[in-house]
């Protein structure tokens, strides 16, 4: 008897052990019993150690934290008819847990489900405005060399008015979504529209405006460059005319004065003893006229070879 006893008590401490009737919620999970595939009860959401009957009931346990999404880079029309590629991202999590189990079961059919429905609003609310609302917040005025950047038209900040922009964007494709996801038991917590990018064929003419302009404002830069460069040239040649002008005065001042004392000199020279002058400057005139190998022929009666006659009268 107390033999059946002990076996029946162990039977029974086997099933609580082994046949899983005691199992523990975490604080980042949520459970969903199911009993012969079909949900029991309400999701449990309280962590802690929980009780099922076992062999006969399941518990499905589902992430109670925040989930990623992101979306392939697709591309959009927008309004103004520019073709872009657009990239987005959203972080969202299980609601619903007994939703969630219902219709979709598991994170592969849900990221399916998100695909559909965030990238279908995100369609929408890019090919129903222009390109700068995905772009831009505001109607800060914006410079010439940005607008020729991103291959917009010179009169873009007359022609268009920023009503939602980028972050007002973010929201109502996230708004538009949520209403359709709720049915499945998930929730949209943050949607962004991580890059946008434009397509092969956009992206060339981009690049070719770009490359005008830069070379429209280098030209202009080499413009200024060579008339700044003119107008130093010519400066430069005023001021060297000017020293020019400012040197020969002071030369032909100096030069007037030389004379005018080297006149003062020889005359003074000249009053003290003319004979003694004139035969000074005759004897330099030898010196310059006459050389080593020199043959003068003059005659006796010339002034010039007077003192060379009493030369040889005195020899």
């Amino acid at each position: 008897m107390k033999s059946r006893l002990l076996i029946a008590i162990i039977v029974l401490l086997g099933i609580f052990l082994f046949g899983g009737v005691f199992y523990t919620v975490d604080e980042t999970e949520q459970v969903v019993i199911t009993q012969f595939g079909k949900p029991v009860g309400d999701p449990i959401t309280d962590p802690g150690l929980q009780v099922k009957l076992p062999f006969i009931q399941n518990a499905n346990v589902f992430p109670k934290t925040l989930l990623e999404w992101n979306g392939d880079p697709g591309q959009i029309p927008t309004q103004d008819k520019t073709f872009i590629y657009v990239e987005t991202f959203a972080r969202w999590r299980i609601k619903d847990p007994l939703k969630y189990y219902e219709t979709v079961y598991n994170e592969i059919a849900a990221q399916k489900k998100l695909d559909d429905i965030l990238d279908s609003a995100t369609f929408n609310f890019i090919s129903s405005h222009h390109l700068v609302e995905a772009v831009r917040n505001s109607n800060r005025l914006l410079e010439k060399e940005v607008i020729a950047s991103a291959g917009l038209a010179d009169s873009v900040q007359e022609q268009i008015s920023i009503k939602l922009g980028r972050v007002g964007m973010n929201r109502g494709i996230m708004e538009q979504a949520k209403p359709k996801l709720e049915k499945f038991g998930i929730e949209i917590i943050d949607l962004r529209i991580k890059r946008i990018n434009y397509v092969d064929e956009v992206q060339k003419k981009v690049y070719e405006r770009m490359i005008a302009e830069r070379k429209q404002i280098s030209e202009k830069f080499r413009s200024e460059g060579k008339g700044e460069s003119k107008k130093i040239e010519g400066e430069r040649g005023k001021e060297l005319q000017r020293i020019n002008s400012e040197a020969y005065r002071k030369a032909q001042e100096i030069k007037g004065k030389a004379d005018g004392e080297a006149a003062r000199i020889y005359a003074g020279a000249y009053n003290k003893d003319p004979e003694f002058y004139s035969f000074l400057k005759t004897l330099d005139a030898y010196r310059k006229t006459i050389g080593k190998d020199s043959s003068v022929v003059l005659s006796t009666k010339s002034d010039f070879f007077k003192y060379l006659k009493g030369y040889e009268e005195k020899q």
